[in-house]
């Protein structure tokens, strides 16, 4: 009986001691995702450093089960008891509230950690709770819209997302104030049982993805501006977008590059956001407002897409983080490692056993394979009974002076397989009087110096599989991600440079659009402590730089550049010339065909061979040490703990 009295005491002294904390939001209605609440609190007695604000959504999830959280530390008079946090949220068709707790660095668990191996927030003693924020269009408001090319000339697909199935469809045209065209959309949605594996299907990862909805809005005329919105007159309409069609006449062709981006979140939760692709992105908004209201463009992510890794609310904030790209520029894509890795997937030779591990965190395929439409209509078996078929693995299309080719390093690609066999005939049907560049891309790198031991096996079968038909079809460009830097090869074949592409690819690496892991740069063996000058003579340039590719081209040149994340500015060029030349740095100071209009002669201004050299050196620094601010800045000062970087792709 006196234990009982004891507890109960206890009981009322705690509650004593923390009842006096309030917490408010405003506003407690937004109106789309992005929108920014406050959050304030008072009456914290003895804070502590670790305390900390749980978001939840929704409203009724465990404590445990969070989708992210800040450190109350984060408000710069926390010490006082009192302080506000303002965050701009997501709209995940649910409800959110707001939870604060105290933590000690006594309770806290070692074996209760997030992807980083640092330790999550305990949740024994709730402070308060606010009442409800919701969204003022939750169910009804499309959002997350994203473009990408049909297999027809004359189309274009917009994807969004809802919080119901009830009917939507697309209305566009030529003229923003007459939007006379109709296509009906088509909602699908995946269930929870169609993951493969916790976290994905765990109440802890699994969130309602709503329905995702896919329409194609046809015979489009070619190379014009349309604008476009999707909804309907019951359930409300998005705000009108705008994209050009396509144009099989036009020889120029526009591409933004890039591998391994990912998306930033606006809180800690239990995996890493990637800060930089913010960057990223920041950057082709800029390039895509300067290329006006008249010249197509795309782009292309090949692979790791959101790093959702079975948490579901990622792939959310990912595609509101590339709507206002995606909504004007078709949005394509590859899969990666993280979008598909699972020890029970389909395809798993005994080479590849160290190969292809967890890195979907149990998502295998499904979020990317229903979220995406790519041309083509390729698809493979998941393995799972009840999950869709795994899509969106291998195509491509022509666009301008280049022939795209995507194909699924995570996927069968062996000789006698499906992939080889589209490939095969893919590549062997270019009409190169139509488009005399071939640039392919895949997610893992047939070519890196990364000195990245799991992946060496998937290597050697892509030299001995796949680099025969690039080098008989005359491939002229290869692009991968997986390795977060970026790096260019010489004009190569089985490891030996070569003067001209033809037979001999160029290759690059170019998963440097957020993702910060650094890979072990290969030296050469007489420079073992020089991390990037000098390297193995067939590596060309490489760099610790976030960033993104511009491709460029036309029927007698092709360029590609590499932009830093850090200024904005080109890095890295090389020119490849139909007649089979390939340049490295600029002659003229300028991107071919962007420097050719006044508009773009400062956007797209390149300093000079001295400079990029200077450019390369000065980039792998301001990376390296951009990454030990974020491993040293973390903590000390707020409270919070120094983050690990693991050695990932």
């Amino acid at each position: 009986m006196i234990a009982v009295y004891s507890l109960v005491f206890f009981f009322l002294l705690i509650t004593s001691v923390y009842s006096k904390v309030t917490i408010s939001i405003s506003p407690q209605t937004l109106n789309r995702s992005g929108d920014i609440v406050v959050i304030k609190w008072s009456g914290v007695e003895s804070p502590s450093d670790l305390d900390w604000l749980g978001i939840y959504s929704p409203p009724d999830s465990p404590h445990d089960h969070f989708i992210g959280y800040k450190f109350l530390s984060d408000s710069p008079n926390w010490k006082s008891g009192s302080g506000s946090i303002s965050l701009p949220l997501t709209n995940l068709r649910s409800n959110y509230t707001f939870r604060i707790f105290h933590w000690t660095q006594s309770e806290i668990n070692p074996k209760h950690q997030d992807h980083d191996h640092n330790p999550l927030p305990g949740t024994r003693h709730l402070l308060t709770e606010s009442n409800q924020l919701n969204f003022r269009f939750a169910v009804n408001r499309p959002e997350q819209i994203h473009l990408s090319y049909t297999d027809n000339i004359n189309e274009m697909r917009v994807m969004f997302v809802t919080g119901d199935g009830e009917e939507r469809e697309a209305r566009y045209g030529e003229v923003k104030d007459k939007l006379d065209n109709i296509a009906v959309a088509r909602g699908v949605r995946y269930e929870r049982e169609h993951m493969c594996h916790a976290p994905a299907n765990s109440t802890i990862g699994w969130r309602d993805p709503g329905w995702i909805f896919d329409s194609v809005m046809k015979n489009l005329k070619q190379g014009l501006k349309y604008y476009y919105q999707v909804g309907s007159d019951l359930k409300g309409w998005s705000e009108i977008h705008s994209f050009v069609s396509r144009n099989e006449h036009s020889e120029e062709t526009l591409a933004f590059m890039f591998g391994d981006m990912g998306c930033s979140t606006p809180y800690r939760t239990f995996i890493r956001g990637e800060e930089e692709s913010l960057s990223t992105v920041k950057w082709i908004l800029r390039d895509i407002e300067a290329l006006g209201n008249d010249k197509p463009a795309i782009v292309s992510h090949i692979g790791d897409i959101s790093y959702a890794r079975g948490y579901s609310w990622i792939w959310d904030e990912f595609f509101a983080q590339i709507e206002p790209i995606a909504s004007r520029v078709p949005y394509h894509v590859c899969i990666g490692n993280h979008e598909y890795g699972w020890p029970m997937q389909p395809w798993k030779p005994d080479w590849a056993a160290y190969v292809y591990g967890k890195d979907s965190g149990g998502e295998c395929g499904v979020p990317y394979s229903v979220k995406f439409n790519m041309p083509g209509n390729s698809s493979e078996a998941t393995g799972m009974v009840k999950g869709p078929q795994s899509r969106n693995l291998y195509y491509s299309y022509d666009m301008g002076s280049v022939h795209f080719v995507y194909i699924s390093t995570e996927t069968d690609f062996l000789k006698g397989g499906k992939q080889y066999s589209f490939l095969k005939s893919d590549l062997e049907s270019v009409n190169r009087s139509k488009t005399p560049f071939v640039v392919v891309q895949g997610h893992r790198p047939m070519y890196t110096t990364s000195r990245k031991i799991r992946d060496a096996a998937i290597r050697q079968r892509m030299i001995e599989h796949l680099e025969p038909l690039f080098v008989k079809n005359n491939v002229t460009v290869a692009l991968w991600g997986h390795v977060h830097r970026y790096e260019r090869f010489c004009p190569i074949s089985n490891n030996i440079c070569g003067e001209r592409w033809q037979g001999n690819p160029v290759h690059l690496v170019i998963g440097m659009a957020g993702k910060d892991t650094q890979p072990i740069w290969e030296p050469r063996p007489n420079h073992q402590d020089v991390p990037i000058f000098p390297q193995p003579a067939n590596s060309m340039y490489r760099g610790g730089e976030f960033g993104y590719t511009r491709l460029v081209a036309n029927k007698e040149r092709l360029t590609l550049s590499y932009v830093g994340n850090h200024d904005g500015e080109v890095h890295d060029v090389v020119e490849i010339l139909a007649s089979g030349e390939v340049i490295s740095g600029s002659d003229d100071g300028k991107d071919s065909n962007f420097g050719s209009e006044s508009d773009f002669a400062v956007l797209w201004y390149i300093e000079g061979a001295s400079v990029m050299v200077v450019g390369v050196i000065l980039g792998y620094f301001v990376g390296f040490f951009s990454r030990k601010k974020k491993e040293s800045g973390v903590g000390s000062s707020n409270g919070s703990w120094i983050q690990v970087k693991n050695e990932e792709t």
